[in-house]
């Protein structure tokens, strides 16, 4: 990531909490995956071969989910972009106000998308249902179509750095 003239930027410091809590957020986005999987698929929870597996497994590739957190991370701090730094008075840094912020956000969001089976199914078959790499693949991209249309948000490429816009 390069530097730019700022480095107390709040932008710059929130990505920095997004990138410390990245890995015990990618562990909870599964464990939400979980919950969704059984709200929308097995509310009686009858434990049958498949979801067995969703509930036993937890390795996986998890390149995949973690595009999918870093867009999500993307969204929020589109959302979130004004770069003033406020006044903090319960004694913590802006850094883990951030953490927590962005924790809740992003749990949030899971449950939110965990509602939809397009989500559900695209994040099963990427995960904790990866069996080929094209069908992960294939299902990444309707992962972050889904995401974007959601969130009312479009991607848009321009010399080389992803800009995101309102739809």
């Amino acid at each position: 990531m390069i530097q730019k003239l700022f480095p107390l930027d709040k932008n710059y410091i929130l990505r920095q909490a997004q990138s410390v809590v990245e890995e015990s957020l990618l562990d909870q986005m599964v464990a939400e995956l979980k919950v969704s999987y059984t709200q929308l698929y097995n509310p009686l929870q009858l434990m049958d071969h498949t979801y067995r597996s969703i509930l036993e497994r937890d390795v996986f590739p998890r390149e995949r989910i973690r595009l999918i957190y870093r867009q999500l991370c993307g969204i929020y701090r589109y959302r979130h972009g004004d770069n003033q730094l406020e006044l903090l008075f319960d004694g913590r840094t802006h850094f883990e106000k951030f953490q927590y912020d962005w924790t809740e956000a992003l749990l949030s969001y899971v449950r939110q998308l965990g509602q939809y089976e397009p989500y559900v199914k695209t994040m099963l078959r990427m995960t904790l249902l990866h069996d080929t790499e094209s069908r992960a693949e294939w299902s990444e991209n309707h992962c972050k179509a889904f995401i974007n249309q959601f969130f009312e948000l479009k991607v848009i490429k321009r010399q080389g750095e992803l800009l995101l816009k309102v739809s």
